[in-house]
């Protein structure tokens, strides 16, 4: 046959001898039956073409077993000389109490290299400038690949002239957004599910907003569940009698997880299954005309948090069937959310027209007459090259009509590039495509928070959706010590941050050419940047204690308020906890006599008496405090001897004739 040796054809005729109980090594020169075996298509050797490397690769096959195992002899018994070196040395600890001390020496090296590597390795090692924070307008902007990136925390640069405070004048004329919030809960959570439950869910103060509120109309349309996994087994039962008695809970066709895949079978479910009331009263502002609006289900059951108009709905027995969500928004379970604050700031994002300029909020038209020079930059009317567009996804947008639905991705943007877990919230548009995209499907796993980001990158209308941040209003618990840690904030609080940071930035443009502060004025203030991270209740990297060994509860939960009297109090100093109890302010003052405007979530609260302290922080107190009370009085006994003063001025009063001879 072509291609074979003489020798091939000569070893073919020739009767196969007995093999030898063990591989032995053949000659090179040599002619053997085994050269035949080694071309048989049965060893898979039959690719070689020369009997010469056949011959090679056969002896090496024979003998690649006893040269691995004298290779892994020569290793490990390189391995037990230096190991027997190491003991025998003179420095070997031998006795007892050596042996201890180095294994002591050996733990503090170990943990000390581990605590460095953990502060290399973490990307917040100082707390962050919240005072700035505060004092920058919430940034609405365009997504990340979109804008020229400035440089971080600063996102959006300070304008000339801060804009009108929040909440605006007319927000109440706007309908309420319909929002559907999810807490993210797992089986055994019954304890924190039954406080959510029992505080920021149903309490008046957290849905009507400070002072009088507005008897929940604006959180009307906004309905509180929770969402879990598959339970265990072993909670099954318990699960299900929960479920019975609150209505309130979904079960999530995937196991319970975190970053696998839960958040994308949320909103998946939210798509075809969430559903807010109706607007039950008209407002000044016609209510949004968008794709969604004709889509509507049968008033389901309602849970007992649910809000007051829907329950009154429901009990005049012809309940109106609910609609879509304008949002749909999840939040941990650790966290403390305001319901009224959130969904005022939701509101004025879904009535915003346009792209409004870097760092503006909604502009009411009641101060229409408020400008300000946006920020030069220039956006890239083009995606990237990588961001995948669907013509099909287009055309079926016009087809329905949600072409002109808003796209907001709202929560707290974490350098730049996601909104932090704790709680972020997604138009209706984006929900309905998240569910529906192939591409989306494939980023399920990983960092929630990241992925979705993520998603947001791949819509083909990317460049129009408003990524909306609040860094000053979101927050994680005073005693939690994290670098988004801070005392419990309030409006009249944020007012003097404010006036403290202007003041600095004032002084610094009028002297920018030693950028220096040369006022020595102690009245005036003279922040520097580090003092913009400054709490008066939390220190960063610091176990939380309060200021006082000995203080009752309320005393102990008004230590907490970020620039309370209280929570300056030390051992030792002049004002007493009773005058500093006092002198603090009552709620009224706090929101500065408005319904809305501060707080909306506080995080990271790991622990059942951390979240009852923050609901007594936020939920409870009086409106004015026993100081403010006692100059009322004051001031109205003030007025009452004016007015006397005035009834009996006989310059005044003076009788005339006629009075007289009557």
């Amino acid at each position: 046959m072509p291609g074979r040796s003489s020798s091939d054809s000569s070893s073919s005729t020739t009767p196969t001898p007995s093999r030898a109980s063990s591989p032995l090594p053949f000659s090179r020169h040599s002619s053997t039956p085994s050269e035949t075996e080694s071309n048989s298509p049965l060893l898979g050797l039959g690719r070689y073409t020369s009997s010469g490397e056949g011959r090679w690769l056969w002896r090496n096959l024979g003998s690649s077993s006893p040269r691995r195992r004298k290779r892994d002899g020569r290793r490990w018994r390189t391995f037990k000389g230096v190991l027997r070196r190491i003991v025998r040395h003179p420095l070997f600890p031998r006795q007892p109490l050596t042996i201890i001390l180095a294994l002591l020496v050996f733990t503090v090296f170990a943990i000390s290299l581990t605590l460095i590597l953990l502060y290399v390795l973490n990307p917040d090692k100082e707390a962050l400038p919240w005072r700035a924070y505060c004092t920058i307008p919430p940034t609405t902007s365009v997504p990340p690949h979109y804008r020229n990136t400035l440089p971080y925390p600063y996102i959006n640069p300070l304008p000339k002239v801060m804009p009108p405070s929040f909440p605006p004048d007319d927000l109440d004329t706007l309908p309420p957004a319909g929002l559907f919030l999810a807490v993210f809960s797992m089986d055994s959570a019954l304890e924190r599910r039954m406080l959510i439950r029992t505080t920021w869910a149903a309490h008046p103060r957290s849905r009507n907003g400070a002072g009088e509120g507005d008897d929940g109309m604006g959180t009307s349309r906004t309905v509180v569940r929770f969402i879990l996994g598959q339970p265990r087994k072993g909670w099954e039962r318990r699960i299900q009698t929960e479920m019975e008695m609150y209505n309130d809970i979904i079960i999530l066709p995937c196991p319970e997880n975190m970053n696998s895949g839960k958040s994308h079978a949320y909103f998946t479910w939210a798509a075809s299954n969430a559903w807010v009331p109706p607007v039950y009263f008209n407002t000044t502002h016609p209510v949004l005309e968008v794709s969604y609006s004709n889509q509507h289900t049968p008033a389901p059951r309602l849970a007992p948090h649910d809000p007051y108009w829907a329950w009154k709905d429901s009990a005049s027995g012809h309940p109106r069937p609910w609609v879509r969500p304008d949002y749909v928004a999840k939040v941990d379970d650790d966290a403390f959310v305001m319901l009224a604050e959130l969904e005022a700031r939701m509101r004025l994002e879904l009535y915003a027209t346009g792209q409004r300029p870097y760092g503006m909020p909604y502009t009411s038209p009641a101060s229409a007459s408020f400008r300000v020079e946006a920020p030069k930059a220039e956006l890239q009317t083009d995606p990237p090259a990588d961001t995948p567009i669907s013509s099909m996804f287009e055309q079926e947008m016009q087809r329905d009509g949600s072409a002109d639905d808003p796209l907001v991705y709202w929560g707290y943007l974490v350098k730049e590039k996601f909104m932090a877990g704790e709680l972020y919230g997604l138009s209706w548009s984006l929900v309905d495509w998240v569910s529906k995209d192939p591409g989306v499907k494939g980023l399920t796993k990983g960092a929630e928070d990241k992925q979705t980001a993520r998603w947001m990158g791949l819509h083909p209308r990317a460049g129009e959706i408003r990524w909306s941040s609040d860094h000053c209003w979101i927050y994680d618990h005073p005693r939690s010590g994290t670098v988004y840690s801070h005392g419990f904030l309030f409006p009249s609080e944020v007012s003097r941050v404010k006036k403290s940071v202007l003041a600095y930035l004032d002084k610094v443009s009028r002297n920018s050419s030693t950028g220096t502060i040369l006022s020595s004025n102690p009245a005036v203030a003279t922040s520097t940047p580090l003092s913009w991270s400054h709490s008066s209740v939390a220190t960063f990297g610091t176990r939380y204690q309060q200021p006082l060994q000995e203080m009752d509860l309320a005393h102990s939960v008004e230590a907490l308020v970020e620039g309370s009297h209280m929570s300056e109090l030390q051992e030792g100093i002049s004002m007493g906890t009773e005058r500093a109890w006092r002198s603090r302010e009552g709620r009224i003052t706090r929101y500065e006599n408005k319904r809305v405007g501060g707080t909306v979530v506080v995080h990271f609260i790991k622990k059942h008496m951390w979240f009852l302290e923050t609901a007594l922080a936020f939920l409870e107190g009086e409106n004015f405090s026993e100081t403010e009370l006692e100059s009322l009085n004051t001031d109205a006994d003030r007025l009452n001897v004016g007015l006397s003063s005035v009834w009996t001025d006989s310059s005044v009063f003076k009788p005339t004739n006629a009075s007289a001879a009557l």
